[in-house]
């Protein structure tokens, strides 16, 4: 099934060791991922940093040749950065079954704009993992803390809600 990736939940699933080492792997074997170029453009400037973030991207660059890159031409009405517009249009272009994206604070929007990708974030990626047998809840639990703690979630609404789905 093809996946396209936005940056956002890309960085997310690299953002620590633990995430990097377990989640990231059940993302590249377990779907066809697609992101546009745009979205590896951010990703070289985010590997730019000396922080965990910069980490993150300089690991998804490392692992390019698991996922497809493609060339996408933007929406100039699109709301949204370019590795959001260009990979939601590529969402539609490819018939992607999800789109990953953790922009929590424009989810309606991205959800709206999307023809019929499945919207997924990181909290419910980390789920279909529990239930197709790949992670525990408990190791679920401890990915998405450590993500959380990473990506500085700990006061989202969004993300505390999505905790518990482990329980």
């Amino acid at each position: 099934m093809t996946l396209v990736a936005d940056t956002s939940a890309l960085v997310s699933l690299a953002s620590t060791s633990q995430a990097r080492r377990i989640a990231l792997p059940l993302l590249l074997d377990g779907y066809d991922v697609a992101v546009p170029e745009q979205v590896v453009d951010e990703l070289e400037d985010v590997a730019r940093y000396d922080d965990g973030h910069g980490e993150a991207a300089r690991a998804l660059l490392d692992e390019r040749e698991r996922y497809d890159v493609h060339e996408v031409d933007l929406d100039p009405d699109f709301p949204l950065d370019d590795g959001e517009n260009a990979a939601v249009r590529l969402a539609k272009r490819l018939e992607a079954a999800f789109f990953y994206c953790d922009e929590f604070t424009q989810l309606a929007l991205i959800h709206a704009s999307l023809a019929d990708a499945r919207l997924v974030t990181t909290p419910r990626l980390l789920k279909a993992f529990v239930v197709v047998g790949a992670l525990e809840k408990r190791e679920a639990r401890e990915l998405l803390e450590g993500i959380s703690a990473s990506r500085s979630w700990d006061g989202n609404a969004y993300v505390h809600q999505a905790a518990t789905l482990f329980d």
